[in-house]
């Protein structure tokens, strides 16, 4: 599974993180993201009602989109989503606890990151991706000096990103973004805009496929 997950991420360059969204609207969303070219989707469990959303997602979109459960805090956490169908979990920190079990059930596991410590412990622990979190507050310039030591680790850009400062993290050795306000604009959404979820989704994409048509990305 991880390969899919890595596979996706690198087709498109987007994690889209849906947090706080009501669970009526949200397989709407979730259809109007994946229209936009989104393969990767990930319901934060701080999101009302978080698990019974992923398990009809991932009943609805089966290969279609990967599902995954972002904020994931815990172990007991992670197996209540892994119970639920995510197929990859997302969490804020360092949680070698969540690594660890992700590692032994064979699920994909983007851990939160920000010092140089932290990356590298994530990933000797086990993380198939680090985010680089929050990378909006340290920028491109702080993702690029760790990627100098850490170019084997594959490095998502999370928290902050906006589509004009999207390509600068790609440009600093970004493998992709975890996007949510930038990609599901609260506007838009409490007026029912799914029409603009989709446009800002393939907005991002075509800001990846410019850049790595550009410049491809080394093999991490």
């Amino acid at each position: 599974m991880s390969e899919l997950i890595l596979s996706r991420l690198r087709q498109t360059g987007v994690v889209a993180i849906v947090r706080g969204v009501d669970g009526d609207v949200l397989p709407t969303l979730a259809e109007a993201l994946y229209a936009g070219g989104v393969r990767l989707l990930e319901v934060t469990l701080n999101t009302k009602g978080a698990l019974q959303s992923i398990a009809q997602l991932a009943a609805a979109f089966g290969d279609r989109m990967s599902i995954g459960a972002g904020t994931v805090l815990t172990e007991e956490a992670a197996r209540q989503a892994q119970a639920h169908g995510a197929q990859f979990f997302v969490t804020p920190h360092v949680g070698q606890d969540v690594i660890a079990y992700g590692v032994r059930m064979g699920i994909p596991v983007m851990a939160g990151a920000m010092t140089p410590t932290e990356i590298y412990t994530a990933h000797v622990s086990g993380a198939s991706a680090v985010k680089v979190f929050p990378v909006g507050t340290l920028g491109a310039g702080y993702l690029r000096e760790v990627r100098g030591p850490f170019d084997k680790i594959p490095l998502l850009a999370v928290g902050g990103v906006t589509l004009a400062n999207a390509q600068s993290f790609l440009a600093a050795g970004a493998i992709g973004w975890g996007l949510g306000g930038g990609l599901l604009d609260k506007q838009a959404l409490a007026a029912g805009d799914f029409a603009k979820m989709k446009q800002n989704a393939k907005a991002f994409i075509d800001v990846y496929h410019r850049f790595t048509q550009m410049s491809p990305h080394p093999e991490n």
